[in-house]
């Protein structure tokens, strides 16, 4: 699978990506700047997966589905936070957003859409309820929202939040991965599992 196409912004900066799966384009996360993005490019993605409900991933997530006409893809835990996203006023929401309903709920069990040629899921909360990370074997690439970053994971201080059920999930399902596996966060750099086992200051207690 070719490189992703990579944006990030927002008031988080926020990374969103564009994957090419034979054609299908399958959009992850929707930063605020996303659709405009994505209009100047003229590229209309096929699909959008949302890795958690948080209001920095899905500022834009509504617009787009209805400009792009695609349907949306998110796990059940996180439905709450994208079908009602004034919840999140009192931890950040800057601004009212549009809620987004799910064409189809996803997780570890869901047959995935046809496009996405040997793609696995990976159910990983303890950040956001309902954080999922989708991980393609053959070419070694994992889109993992706000799990796993460079040198960090996932904040586990908002509501729903976990430090346990985060670096549990991180060790069990995460860290057993090839090390040369390339991992795309949600926010910051691109790294890999090899490189996190080695410097991730917050991964001791979990390798």
């Amino acid at each position: 699978m070719p490189d992703p196409l990579i944006f990030t912004g927002g008031l988080a900066a926020t990374n969103a990506y564009l994957l090419d799966l034979d054609g299908h384009l399958l959009a992850i996360d929707a930063p605020e700047g996303f659709l405009d993005f994505l209009k100047k490019r003229k590229l209309k993605p096929h699909a959008l997966l949302l890795t958690h409900g948080h209001w920095d991933h899905i500022w834009d997530a509504a617009d787009l589905a209805d400009w792009a006409q695609c349907p949306v893809y998110y796990h059940p835990d996180t439905a709450f936070l994208c079908q009602q996203p004034d919840a999140m006023l009192t931890f950040g929401l800057p601004k009212k957003l549009r809620p987004v309903s799910a064409t189809q709920h996803l997780d570890e069990t869901t047959p995935l859409p046809t496009d996405w040629p040997k793609a696995r899921l990976l159910h990983v909360p303890g950040h956001c309820p309902g954080s999922l990370c989708l991980y393609f074997p053959e070419s070694g690439q994992l889109f993992g929202g706000d799990v796993l970053f460079a040198d960090g994971v996932g904040r586990w201080d908002l509501p729903g939040g976990s430090r346990e059920i985060l670096l549990d999930g991180i060790r069990k399902k995460i860290l057993p991965l090839p090390p040369k596996t390339i991992v795309y966060p949600g926010h910051g750099p691109s790294t890999t599992i090899g490189q996190e086992k080695q410097s991730n200051p917050f991964l001791g207690e979990a390798i």
